[in-house]
């Protein structure tokens, strides 16, 4: 069994980006600029910002972080990114998701620029991403796809099971796993209501579990020398900690670990390469890499 190293292979690229931009900067380039707007108080999207922030500085990049409270109305914030669209010294931004109840967040999303899109949510882009175009394909299926490279694991004709169908990750997954130039794979997608699944899982050279649930693929679901990649980072409660809890994933870790060829820890694992991607794409923005402005 092999540990897949989010976080060095994370710290890796972001090395490998901050030489990029100071090279374009030196030689009369322009410094890449990515903007985040944050709404409200929301533990988990705080600490995520503030990662982007942090990762922002270790590239090299300028960062712009705009904050509302709650109570920001739908069309303050549509006002917002029309200004973010139209600033020519941003490539790109995002709007840190979940927002409030009474927000359309769809609506804020269509909003977005798509060449400003470093998020890759915007249906341009998720259209683009489907048909095989240049696009900014979303964070956490690019970083995903990044590790599996980074660690040579074959993809081409293996069977791979993804867990869950959200927008963010699996249904993304599924269209990059399946894509020639990407996964290239044999690609089942199950979720909740498939009556099949341990079965499907059993039968998987590669699972991709994003499905939201602790612990809930086991040793019996995984069968020997599959690779594993566990999506998952639900807050669990844990008095021994500072913080009050744990990150927990997808995947029973102690139980699954020993039958896998490769796995990804939680924390350390895919969580930082979502961030590395972001700043990916965010260096192709502002390069005008998929399209000229």
């Amino acid at each position: 069994m092999q540990l897949i190293d989010g976080k060095a292979t994370a710290a890796a690229i972001k090395a490998e980006i901050a030489e990029e931009v100071k090279n374009i900067v030196a030689g009369g380039g322009k410094q890449p600029h990515l903007a985040a707007v944050l709404v409200g108080h929301d533990g988990g999207s705080e600490t995520y910002v503030r990662n982007k922030v942090i990762a922002c500085e270790q590239c090299g990049f300028k960062s712009t972080l705009i904050r509302y409270e709650d109570n920001v109305t739908e069309e303050e914030l549509l006002g917002c990114v029309d200004r973010l669209n139209r600033d020519e010294d941003v490539d790109g931004f995002i709007v840190q998701l979940p927002l409030p109840a009474h927000i359309d967040e769809q609506k804020i999303i269509e909003a977005i620029d798509y060449r400003k899109d470093v998020d890759g949510f915007h249906p341009i882009n998720v259209g683009r991403m489907a048909i095989g175009l240049p696009c900014f394909i979303s964070a956490t299926p690019l970083g995903i796809l990044t590790l599996l490279r980074r660690y040579d694991i074959r993809t081409s004709g293996k069977k791979c099971v993804i867990l869950g169908r959200s927008n963010i990750v699996g249904k993304p997954m599924a269209q990059l796993m399946m894509q020639k130039q990407y996964g290239d794979s044999t690609v089942t997608v199950c979720h909740s209501r498939s009556k099949t699944l341990k079965e499907e899982c059993r039968e998987a050279d590669i699972i991709i579990a994003a499905i939201g649930q602790p612990d809930f693929v086991t040793a019996d679901m995984v069968k020997e020398g599959a690779v594993v990649i566990d999506v998952g980072t639900t807050r669990v409660p844990d008095a021994s900690r500072k913080s009050g809890f744990r990150l927990n994933g997808d995947v029973k870790f102690d139980e699954v670990a020993p039958k896998c060829s490769f796995i990804t820890p939680v924390p350390g694992g895919v969580g930082p390469m979502t961030i590395c991607s972001l700043m990916k794409n965010t260096l192709a923005a502002g390069k005008k890499e998929y399209y000229r402005q």
